[in-house]
């Protein structure tokens, strides 16, 4: 493999509490001494710096051409991901590279500013889970072939996304990775329970939410030989770090008067995505920081509540979640805020106060954001309705600038979450919800004409009509 990367890095866990650090051929997710949480750091990355930022540039465009299987993923930016790993490690299965697609007129107008979405999902999993997930799996290959084990268990709590992507890979690794998956029974949607099902993993269920599950986890992974893959595991932040690196590249590189929008959930994405602007920052491939601003529900925002302090120390207090459409960001302890804690810390130095914001959002505006980014030909979830929701209220709050471009991040593909769209326009979200649908948002199928006056008519007549009924619809006009 001549193209592959000669570089190799020397990665280490650094607890974002205590600061301790312990080298990464260990399978660790806490710190022994506190119980923080890594980030991952190559003790080698000064040496990255030897090399010229436009040269990097030049390095990672070159690979976009690239048709090998290790440059076609994120690891086309290898050497700031998970340089340890060999060609052998590295999976690959579609991930990553997913489109920036600009507003139309229609949407800008509505909203009165510039926007895009980066759909995440088209990856293959339909979410952005795969990103982090991908890098995990590669690194468990790389433990597994290092000390010749002979499998893996891998465990996970789940409000859908993740579940689907550790089922993917563990099934595509087959049987020296195992997978299990935890889920708050009820509160997952029918189209993403299918999935971890379909890929033949074990699926367990207990009543509760996803903090609850999360914590079973924890136990699990604390007592027991198993692999944890929540966003507690710093080898799923590194992989989703490429969001950042991906979205930098599509602009070829330049920064300057852009805005991403990121739902917080378990602050997880959030963290990665600061991280991957300030390594590349710190390389001098770009030359700006970007403002980042996350969004949370009020029925889930620990992390607003948080940065909405104005008199330090700010007094971070977890908080009892209600129902959320964003399922995925309906989490009320976040396990990667010491992560954000220390990196808006450095994001902020580097860029300067007010480059980095939290805002917050109803319910109603979470679900009427997806349904408006939809009917202008997006594909967005509910997490994607958040953040524009979040772009409405950064705009009313003067937090952004009329000539900076929102990019917003759609986690997920619309069609997993189909079944909260089903019960806005059939009026049935419970009231815990918060949600009153609106007759200006509710798109029904209209039948037209019923079985049994079909059945009444021969079949010429019952073609035209049908065709009288659309066009008396429609109020079409007849040809000259």
């Amino acid at each position: 493999m001549r193209d592959f990367p000669s570089y190799r890095g020397e990665m280490e866990y650094v607890c974002q509490v205590c600061g301790a650090r312990y080298p990464s051929e260990e399978l660790l997710y806490t710190c022994p001494k506190c119980k923080g949480v890594f980030l991952l750091e190559d003790k080698k990355f000064s040496t990255l710096k030897k090399t010229t930022g436009d040269k990097w540039r030049e390095i990672f465009d070159h690979r976009l051409k690239s048709k090998k299987n290790y440059f076609r993923g994120i690891f086309l930016f290898y050497e700031l991901i998970a340089p340890i790993l060999e060609v052998e490690d590295i999976i690959y299965l579609g991930e990553g590279h997913t489109p920036i697609i600009m507003a139309n007129e229609g949407l800008k107008k509505y909203i009165g500013h510039e926007l895009c979405y980066k759909n995440e999902g088209q990856n293959p999993s339909a979410s952005f889970k795969d990103r982090g997930m991908v890098c995990a799996f590669s690194y468990l290959k790389h433990l597994i072939r290092r000390h010749n084990w002979p499998y893996i268990l891998t465990i996970c709590a789940s409000t859908g996304d993740t579940s689907a992507s550790a089922a993917m890979y563990a099934a595509y690794v087959g049987e020296k990775i195992k997978c299990m998956v935890l889920l708050p029974h009820g509160k997952v949607t029918s189209q993403q329970l299918s999935q971890p099902l379909s890929s033949g993993v074990k699926v367990i269920e207990i009543p509760g939410v996803f903090d609850d599950c999360m914590k079973v986890v924890e136990y699990l992974a604390d007592n027991y030989n198993v692999a944890l893959l929540n966003s507690k595991n710093s080898w799923r932040i590194l992989g989703q770090e490429s969001y950042s690196f991906e979205i930098a590249q599509w602009f070829d590189w330049d920064m300057k008067n852009k805005a991403i929008f990121v739902p917080i959930g378990n602050a997880g994405n959030i963290a990665a995505i600061m991280s991957g602007f300030i390594k590349l920052y710190k390389l001098d491939i770009i030359k700006e920081l970007p403002k980042i601003f996350g969004v949370q529900s009020k029925h889930a925002n620990p992390v607003y509540k948080y940065y909405s302090q104005k008199e330090e120390p700010r007094v971070y207090k977890p908080v009892k979640v209600s129902p959320s459409v964003a399922q995925a960001a309906m989490i009320g302890n976040p396990v990667s805020f010491p992560r954000v804690k220390s990196l808006v810390d450095e994001y902020e130095a580097l860029g300067g106060k007010g480059i980095f914001n939290v805002v917050e959002v109803e319910e109603q505006e979470i679900i009427e954001g997806m349904l408006i980014a939809n009917r202008h030909g997006h594909i967005a979830c509910t997490q994607g309705g958040e953040c524009l929701a979040g772009l409405i209220r950064a705009k009313q709050q003067g937090l952004i600038d009329k000539d900076e471009l929102a990019i917003l991040n759609s986690t997920a593909h619309f069609l997993k979450f189909a079944d909260f769209q089903t019960m806005y326009f059939e009026k049935r979200f419970p009231p815990e919800y918060e949600i009153t649908p609106k007759d200006e948002f509710i798109n029904k199928p209209k039948l037209i004409l019923n079985e049994e006056e079909k059945n009444k008519l021969e079949y010429q007549t019952f073609i035209e009509e049908v065709s009288r009924r659309i066009v008396k619809e429609l109020n079409l006009k007849p040809k000259n």
